[in-house]
């Protein structure tokens, strides 16, 4: 009994890290739209294969998200998915990173933590004033550059992930500290299914950017002006399913459900407090 279930957990274990190397491309994904790179960790681990070994990702996936955190109206987006890893450096989707597009190594890596150091630069546009009405007269919130420490730690059937995001771009997106907890559920050696809640405190330069409304924009948008703090922005809960019906192939799916807390949800900007990200994704593993 014990060796059958070591080999389906080994099984299943790298069937998450597959997804999740695929999925690393996308938004925090590096991007900040609520629930988006929390979908791509709750898919699934980097699968980081052997250390002297190049181990590729091709693939691809759909988001449907919030046009903007704490939108009423919605977007889809189809993004490629492609990664390598050797030895302890990644670049492209990395699950760990929470990022579609990254360049990284870990500092430790063994059966329990995965730390790492990574770069990210968001793939999907973080937020247009044409994206959506409400959004006139506010600007747009530019794609930038964020420098990452995050920190893995897994025992049994649950794993825990803390990041610390920041901005090193020069547009104004401030620093993020997010935390997940997942749980991993093995169906058979080809499916599991993952569960878990997170949330992300967020800076008060970032939640000027997204949340905030100085003069030029209150006269421009005709919406108070609204000065919000650092603090809590949002919680969520994610729920995903991966299925790997042969060692090269992996499919995996996932719903997030977030609520803007605090003076996120407080902001003149915000339509909706609930917001809902839906992921589809398929790679292939060489």
């Amino acid at each position: 009994m014990v060796p059958n279930v070591n080999a389906r957990s080994r099984t299943c274990l790298q069937l998450g890290v597959a997804i999740a190397a695929s999925l690393a491309i996308a938004p925090a994904f590096a991007d900040d739209t609520v629930g988006t790179s929390e979908s791509l960790y709750g898919l699934y681990a980097p699968d980081l294969g052997a250390t002297t070994e190049w181990r590729f990702t091709l693939g691809a996936g759909v988001v449907d998200m919030p046009t903007f955190p704490g939108a009423d109206s919605r977007k889809t987006e189809v993004v490629p998915l492609a990664s390598a890893n050797h030895g302890r450096f990644f670049i492209g989707a990395n699950p760990d990173a929470a990022s579609f597009l990254s360049l990284g190594g870990y500092l430790v890596r063994d059966a329990q933590w995965r730390v790492g150091l990574a770069v990210t630069y968001d793939f999907v546009e973080p937020r247009a004033e044409s994206d959506d009405v409400r959004l006139q007269g506010l600007g747009d919130v530019d794609r930038t550059t964020h420098a990452e420490l995050f920190a893995v730690y897994t025992v049994g059937w649950a794993s825990l992930r803390g990041s610390v995001l920041s901005d090193i771009g020069g547009n104004q997106r401030g620093a993020t500290a997010t935390f997940d907890a997942l749980g991993i559920l093995p169906i058979n050696p080809k499916w599991i299914l993952t569960f878990g809640p997170g949330l992300t405190w967020a800076s008060d330069q970032y939640m000027r950017t997204y949340f905030g409304v100085d003069g030029q924009q209150s006269a421009a948008s005709g919406l108070p002006m609204y000065r919000p703090g650092s603090g809590l922005s949002n919680v969520r809960v994610s729920a995903g399913s991966s299925y790997r019906p042969n060692a090269h192939w992996s499919i995996g799916a996932n719903v997030a459900a977030a609520w803007l807390q605090g003076d996120a949800d407080d902001s003149p900007i915000r339509e909706k407090s609930n917001q809902m990200t839906y992921s589809l994704f398929a790679n292939y593993l060489f």
